[in-house]
Parts: C-alpha cells; structure tokens; sequence
C-alpha cells in the first residue's frame, strides 16, 4: 500500500476528485497467488502490516462511503468514489465479498519454460463455487510435471505413439487445472463443468488459448453434469463414454451426492484399458471431508469396472476462503486409480 493513513486527503478539507480517486487506487488490495512456503497470515501482513492500520483504512473507506461528497458537483464522478471505495472494502473482507478479479498464476515445464495463465473470477453468487479458484487445483497443476515423469509417464511421454494422452477434467470451475495441464503436459486437454459455471470457463479457455497452443497444447471445453440429463450434457463432446486415458478432478467433494456422482463420471469418462489413469485431489479440511473421501473410494471399487487407487499422498495446501487472517493449511489428499477387470 503505497498511501499511508497520515497522506489520505481528508474528507472535511473537501479535496478534488483526482486527490480522492488516486488514493483509492492506491489503497487497492490485489488478491494473493498462493505460495506455499509462505502462509496466509504473513501475506496479509504484508499488505496491511498492523490490525490498527486496517482498522484506520477501513473507516476512512466506510466515511466516503457514508459521506454525500456533495462538493464534488458531477454526480457521475461521485458515484465513481463511492464504487471505488466500496471495492477496496470489499477486498479486505475475504474473497468471498470481492467482486471480479483476474489473477494471473506462474508455472514452469520441466523444460524450463515459464507460462503464466490468467484466470477471471467473476464475484461470487449464490451457490455457484466454480466461480472461484480453489487453492487445490494450483497445488496439483503445480504437481503434474512430476506425475508425467513417474506413473503416467507411459501415457505422456513425448515419444509416445500418436503423442501424449487425450486428458479429461471433471468439475474445472475457473479452469486454472485443466488449462495448465494441457501447457505441462502439451496434450490435448477438455475441461466440463455444469451448464451455470461454462460461461466463465469458456472465457478462461479462449483467454489462454494462445499461450497455451504456443506451448503445443490443446484445449477444449464442453458441459457435463454428472449424472445429468441430455441437455446438461454436451453432447457434440460427451456423445460417447470411455473416451479418455487421463481424467482430472481438484477439490470435487463438497456434497453428500458427489462421492457416488465422480465416481461413476470418472467410469463413464474414463478408457476401459487399465493403462488409464485418474488423478485426484481432496483436500481434508474437517471430518466431513475426510468422510466423503472415503466413501468416493470405496464406491470407486464398486464400479462395474472397479478403479482402485494405486498411488497416494499427502501435501499442504491452503485456501483464501476465509476473512480471517490466520486461516490454516489445508492437507491435500491425492490419488492415482487405474481400472483392475477389464
């Protein structure tokens, strides 16, 4: 923050619209790209380095909101202040208050090419969570380079026959997963959602096409409800099953329903040759997390071709969620499964 309490132009000395407006913009609080060494706390920190000082812009923020700047005569340009100051509020009460933002996250290929991808998050609404970016699907884009190299290297070696596998991710919400396994990976690449969250994710998709493609990937994006009805399907994409040899899924279980509903996506998705495999990531924020974790894994031995996990472990992770400033790591199960009766 580069305006410090004793520079803000004080609301009874009726300063310009510009002195005002150049203030709030430098008031403004980018959200965090997660870095895993350094934890949330030490981020906010360093944004507002006292509670007192939080405590002081945000009563300067809430008096231009209140107040009716009625020396300021363009109704137009007051309105603009009080937007303005309403969003820098917004921006210190936790993502869940923020309007829209774009963030911009950084990789690099084990080739030593470094990409960014940019991700809009439009503000969130209702129940729509797949307007978010949740901190797990960077932890495990951050991953992939390593699960290339080890067990599904035989699926995305660079002299593999006809190339690396065709990939598939379930639930992509903002896409970041999806998007940076197509530039990591170079392979082609389709990202689903519900019907409700593709407009963003389409948007996300053609915003990285380019930078993607340049990096010889390919992408794709199509709408699967799991479980769904026709017409919450794509079906120009998903008219078939057992179309893909890699099927992705970051953070999918926050509901009774969805352990029994990724499981049979994942079958009906999912190649029948056992060479295939699904990578999955949870993160076991509280018991109920963990308890839906287990149950995906159990139905997953139960499908018609049972899946099984092969490969496991656990990483820290974290996520912005919160308002409060102390918010832990979340521990991030993941896991490999491979069909065994084919």
């Amino acid at each position: 923050m580069a305006c410090s309490p004793e520079d803000f132009p004080q609301l009874w000395q009726k300063p310009a619209f510009e002195l005002l407006f150049d203030c709030l913009q430098q008031l403004r609080v980018d959200p965090p790209v997660w870095n895993f060494k350094i934890s949330r706390a030490e981020i906010q920190r360093e944004q507002d380095t006292t509670v007192q000082l939080r405590r002081q812009v945000s009563a300067y923020l809430s008096n231009i909101i209140k107040s009716n700047l009625d020396w300021i005569e363009d109704e137009d340009l007051r309105e603009e202040l009080w937007t303005e100051a309403s969003k820098r509020l917004s921006e210190r009460c936790g993502r869940a208050a923020m309007g829209e933002i774009t963030r911009c996250w950084p990789f690099e290929r084990s080739d030593h090419a470094a990409f960014e991808l940019a991700i809009r998050e439009p503000p969130l609404t209702g129940d729509s969570l797949g307007l978010k970016t949740w901190g797990s699907s960077y932890l495990l884009a951050l991953m992939l380079g390593q699960f290339a190299e080890t067990s599904m290297r035989h699926l995305l070696a660079a002299d593999r026959e006809g190339g690396p596998a065709t990939a598939l991710e379930l639930g992509s919400g903002t896409g970041l997963l999806g998007l940076a396994a197509a530039a990591i990976w170079k392979s082609k690449v389709v990202l689903s959602d519900l019907p409700i969250i593709m407009s963003n994710l389409v948007f996300n998709v053609e915003q990285n096409r380019q930078i993607i493609e340049s990096l010889g990937g390919q992408v794709d994006s199509g709408a699967l409800t799991w479980g769904g009805e026709e017409d919450e399907i794509d079906q120009e994409i998903f008219h078939k099953k057992h179309e893909y040899q890699i099927v992705l899924a970051a953070d999918p279980l926050y509901d009774d329903e969805h352990p029994e509903l990724l499981a049979g996506a994942i079958h009906d998705q999912l190649c029948l040759p056992s060479a295939a495999r699904a990578l999955v990531m949870v993160p076991r924020r509280d018991e109920t997390t963990v308890n839906l974790l287990s149950k995906f894994r159990q139905i997953m031995e139960q499908q018609p071709m049972p899946l099984v996990c092969v490969e496991e472990g656990l990483v820290p992770g974290q996520d912005d969620w919160e308002e409060d400033e102390d918010t832990p790591q979340v521990e991030c199960w993941w896991g490999v499964f491979q069909r065994t009766d084919v």
